[in-house]
């Protein structure tokens, strides 16, 4: 059974194990470990709720390599709820099954509750460079730069910090919490950087505006003899789409079979769609776009991109194409909802616009809320659009924000002039939602809260509109401080009234 596991025929290894009973033979910890394994390795979560049940049967529940086998495969089936039952009704637990059991809740995106179980496990027991790899991961997904500053002082003290695998996981997290710079510096310190660490120092520099270093860094690696793989090549075109660069972006994707022997995948093209709607060729866009066979999830992400760019340029008879597409996936439903919504409005095709916004109450769709979130010392302090009622503070941070609306209006700023449309909605009611925005109150509470000269730095959960770019490239130059800002889609670093994305987003 092993020997087809190791030889990624994991499903021949069951059937073998099936026929085990037949020869009168019992399977022991080892058999179990190996099946389960099998079970990991397919997803399958039934098979390994059976194979579950026998190891309960045959009074084996208490053995540490079948329950760390057990947490795995149920992570792997994203089943973090048995996982997490698998593993407080252990016995005894080591590093392995402590690992385990984080890992679960990084690979399902429950960052906090992995660095909860971190911070128990510590006060027992050492951790292992496995486990502190998945706490780095854990502040990659959540942007808890701080926590992994402290991460990683404990990486180096352990004398880990010289291991690939913690290496890998400390240039993908400073490159999720907006240290580029820092990236590098863990990058360089590696002897042998493999693809992996290639590939996230290129992902990471295209997020954050550096196109031209990403390129860098994949001609580097060529010229080291590193084959890159589909997901170099994604990082790449979401460099180039990211930094204006379309025909270089263009000529990466046609080498990619050419040079390297990769076949472009649905990725691939739906970065050349962003690339050209990013910079207004739209009907080369659309005409791609109409190309592409692809899985409903990533056809959304295809016409999602086509919507966005069709509405940033003004491209209205695409906007109102790529959102029926959308949602005739039924994907997106929210944000399509009110994009299109706003395009008619804009075309002054007020029906429609009501229409379709009556269609989506009708629907029960509501917008997912705008939220930031700011990490002070070891808090996290999150905001949502619109409201600081929960906040003590909340009569400072207006006042900080009112000042600096006057200060912004003295140099020319206008709130909501631009990519906008409320629909029915009042000039000064659109001004004070727009005013309201999560990323602004994260802004006020980190400049009453922060030291003069430190760096704010700021998540979002969804796209930062024009209106607060604007705005913070302003406020970056009037309180001298340097703001970065992580949306859903890259980093925006602001700094003496200019952005690293360079208007281009």
């Amino acid at each position: 059974m092993a020997g087809y596991i190791n030889n990624g025929k994991p499903r021949v290894a069951l059937r073998l194990f099936e026929t085990m009973p037949k020869d009168q033979v019992l399977p022991n910890s080892f058999t179990f470990t190996t099946v389960i394994n099998a079970c990991s390795f397919l997803a399958d979560v039934e098979t390994g709720r059976k194979i579950h049940a026998h190891v309960e049967i045959l009074g084996l529940k208490s053995d540490l390599v079948i329950c760390t086998s057990l947490i795995d495969m149920y992570g792997k089936c994203n089943d973090v709820v048995e996982a997490w039952k698998v593993f407080d009704t252990m016995v005894y637990r080591n590093v392995v099954s402590w690992t385990s059991m984080i890992v679960v809740y990084v690979q399902n995106a429950l960052g906090e509750q992995a660095l909860l179980l971190f911070r128990e496990f510590i006060l027992f027991m050492s951790p292992n460079h496995f486990m502190l790899a998945s706490v780095i991961s854990a502040c990659a997904s959540l942007g808890r730069l701080v926590t992994g500053k402290v991460t990683h002082g404990a990486v180096i003290r352990r004398g880990y910090d010289g291991n690939d695998v913690v290496a890998s996981s400390l240039v993908d997290m400073y490159a999720k919490c907006g240290c580029i710079t820092y990236s590098g510096k863990v990058f360089r310190l590696i002897e042998s950087p493999c693809v992996i660490q290639y590939t996230s120092m290129i992902v990471g520099a295209a997020k954050y505006g550096q196109g031209n270093l990403s390129l860098d860094l994949f001609q580097e690696m060529i010229e080291r003899g590193i084959r890159p793989n589909d997901v170099t090549f994604v990082g790449v075109l979401h460099a180039c789409s990211h930094s204006g660069l379309v025909d270089i972006g263009l000529e990466h994707l046609n080498s990619m079979y050419t040079k390297h022997g990769i076949v472009p995948g649905a990725k691939h093209y739906i970065c050349a769609v962003d690339m050209l709607g990013r910079l207004g060729r739209l009907d080369e866009a659309y005409q791609l776009a109409q190309t592409i066979s692809a899985e409903a999830k990533e056809v959304a992400l295809l016409w999602g991109s086509l919507l966005s760019a069709s509405r940033s340029h003004g491209r209205l008879d695409l906007t109102v194409e790529a959102g029926k597409r959308l949602l005739e996936l039924k994907q997106q439903l929210a944000g399509t909802y009110i994009t299109m919504s706003n395009t008619y409005a804009t075309m002054g095709k007020w029906e429609d616009a009501h229409r379709i916004r009556s269609e989506m109450i009708n629907h029960g769709i509501q917008k997912e809320p705008g939220c930031s979130w700011v990490e002070i010392k070891d808090l996290t302090y999150a905001f949502y659009a619109g409201g600081l009622s929960s906040c003590t503070r909340r009569t400072e941070i207006l006042n900080v924000l009112r000042e600096l609306e006057l200060r912004m209006k003295e140099r020319g700023y206008v709130s909501g002039s631009k990519g906008s449309v409320f629909v029915d909605v009042e000039e000064e009611a659109e001004e004070a939602i727009v005013g309201l925005h999560s990323e602004k109150l994260a802004l006020g509470f980190s400049l009453i809260s922060m030291p003069r000269g430190t760096t704010i730095r700021i998540m979002k959960n969804l796209r930062m509109c024009w209106n607060c770019h604007e705005a913070f490239k302003l406020i970056s130059n009037i309180v001298q401080r340097d703001i970065v800002v992580r949306d859903l889609n890259r980093f925006h670093h602001f700094k003496d009234g200019l952005c690293t994305c360079k208007d281009f987003w």
